[in-house]
């Protein structure tokens, strides 16, 4: 009995560490942007909007967050339709060696990483004239997802029942509507799990953006967080603090439309 208890109180008191852990920056993000003199420690704020103001005075704070959201958006769309067209027909088409190319690619894009192709995707962009250009950084973007995107979502596509695909080829209709009528409506779950996959990949991507856009009207937010610190190299709390706040909003959001959506339950539609 003695055992149980210690037990028991060892348990709850990791879990009551572990919440903490994560629980207090999170405390500090939400009352450090109305404290007037924000500090490393978690205070009551005195609710002051002078942050706030500061952050919209900024001549890139605001449009770094749409940057962010054109880059993220754009990804997404991009390997949300490639995916499914490219995991469709491996799903559905035999191919020698179907599975061995499937996880050649998912192996190849967990080892050669973006960081480390970066000098041959930076020689690419150059010679392709795509240096600071959002559409050549999505596009570079799509392709390091890609291959993780078709790996998971052919999972789907195999779940889905083929009658009624033939079902509606015998009423006439072509590949492509079959696709977008019949096999969407049944694997949007799996499509809902790469589209909130690519953008949190992409909302939160620092280095390729810094190499890829020089021009600071096109950066994300991700890059111009690194410029709000003070001319000696220390962290502008305030500004900081206030910056992620916001930048932190639209991933809320996300989490609250798709939760909502499908209570992230993101399995098959339809059992055989």
């Amino acid at each position: 009995m003695t055992r149980f208890v210690l037990g028991r109180i060892g348990f709850y008191t990791l879990v009551a560490v572990l919440l903490a852990f994560f629980t207090i920056p999170l405390l500090w993000l939400v009352t450090a942007p109305f404290t007037s003199d924000p500090t490393y420690e978690v205070s009551v704020p005195d609710f002051t909007l002078d942050n706030f103001l500061a952050v919209l005075e900024h001549p890139y704070a605001l449009p770094s967050l749409w940057n962010s959201v054109i880059l993220a958006a754009g990804t997404a769309v991009l390997v949300v339709v490639l995916a499914a067209l490219a995991a469709y027909a491996l799903s559905r088409v035999r191919l020698p060696g179907r599975d061995a190319l499937l996880y050649a690619l998912l192996l190849l894009s967990s080892i050669i990483t973006g960081t480390a192709a970066m000098v041959p995707l930076f020689q690419l962009a150059v010679e392709l004239n795509l240096i600071d250009s959002q559409l050549g950084l999505i596009l570079i973007l799509t392709g390091g997802l890609l291959p993780a995107a078709i790996f998971m979502l052919k999972d789907f596509m195999d779940a889905t029942p083929k009658s009624y695909e033939e079902s509606a080829r015998v009423f006439g209709a072509t590949p492509l509507q079959i696709v977008r009528h019949v096999v969407v409506p049944l694997v949007r779950p799996g499509l809902a799990t790469i589209a909130v996959w690519a953008v949190a990949n992409v909302w939160g991507n620092f280095l390729m953006p810094y190499l890829l856009l020089s021009d600071v009207e096109k950066q994300p937010a991700a890059v111009i967080t690194y410029t709000l610190y003070t001319e000696g190299g220390q962290a502008n709390l305030s500004m900081l603090s206030t910056f992620g706040l916001l930048y932190s909003i639209p991933v809320v959001l996300m989490y609250l439309f798709v939760s909502k959506k499908y209570g992230f339950r993101f399995h098959g539609g339809i059992k055989r």
